[in-house]
């Protein structure tokens, strides 16, 4: 698997001083990579004590049996990763409250394009960081993915998203995420954040707004646009008209699906 390179951040030491309940029941954060999971995982630490935070790794497909103990029902704890929808995935997480975090296909092609040419990515794609393509190319490539190197867009959501719209599990966009976690003051931000921690297992507390500001903030995430390093290749805010119609050609439905049109 391609190797991601992240630095610790301070967050154990931030949430100390807020008083985290016992979770009862295991929580697993499963997301589409680049969407928002290190946001998600962080707001979520705020409510639930270091020692019941599983953060060994992101547990994926290729690593579920080394980390089997993530999901053991004797020991509840807080643990994330990017799993398939698979017989093993379902028996593994059968005993957890699951979470499923995604967002719009046409935002996620840029957000993967800008961490592949990071330097926080390391894979079989480091050649792309030339300067030989055009973000045009790039975009493209995110769509339709490199044989043998990258899957496709329709690839990775099906398995990672689409998928699980058919099992138990809690949904989140992350666009709605970002949206409440700029405006904790909202009676919509209230709802949503009840909503997600109850579907947690978690009991809302008075302070949650604090909690949730402290772990949202931008300086603790290494996966943050503002602090990935090594990008000199411009690539656009918004998707380009030309290649939504390549998303639309290479996953037809996807967005209807998620909830996007």
């Amino acid at each position: 698997m391609p190797e991601i390179i992240i630095q610790r951040d301070n967050l154990d030491e931030v949430g100390e001083r807020f008083d985290r309940k016992p979770l009862q029941q295991g929580v697993f954060l499963n997301s589409i990579p680049k969407s928002g999971s290190h946001l998600l995982r962080n707001i979520l630490r705020m409510f639930v004590p270091v020692e019941q935070t599983y953060a060994a790794d992101f547990i994926q497909w290729g690593n579920l049996q080394t980390h089997r103990d993530a999901f053991d029902p004797a020991r509840p704890q807080l643990s994330w990763g990017h799993l398939f929808f698979a017989d093993a995935s379902l028996i593994e997480t059968a005993n957890l409250r699951r979470i499923l975090l995604y967002r719009d296909p046409y935002d996620w092609v840029i957000a993967r394009a800008r961490f592949i040419l990071s330097e926080q990515f390391r894979g079989n794609v480091d050649h792309l960081r030339t300067g030989v393509l055009s973000s045009d190319e790039l975009l493209t490539m995110m769509i339709f993915g490199l044989p043998q190197k990258l899957p496709s867009l329709n690839d990775i959501y099906e398995l990672n998203a689409a998928a699980w719209l058919g099992a138990r599990c809690h949904i989140v966009k992350y666009e709605e995420l970002v949206s409440h976690v700029q405006d904790t003051g909202s009676s919509a931000a209230e709802e949503f954040f009840d909503e997600l921690l109850s579907a947690c297992g978690i009991a809302m507390p008075d302070d949650w707004a604090e909690r949730v500001k402290a772990g949202s903030t931008r300086d603790e995430s290494a996966t943050a646009r503002e602090n990935l390093t090594g990008v000199t290749i411009d690539l656009p805010d918004t998707l380009p008209e030309r290649h939504r119609e390549l998303v639309d050609y290479q996953a037809p439905g996807l967005r209807k699906l998620l909830g996007y049109s």
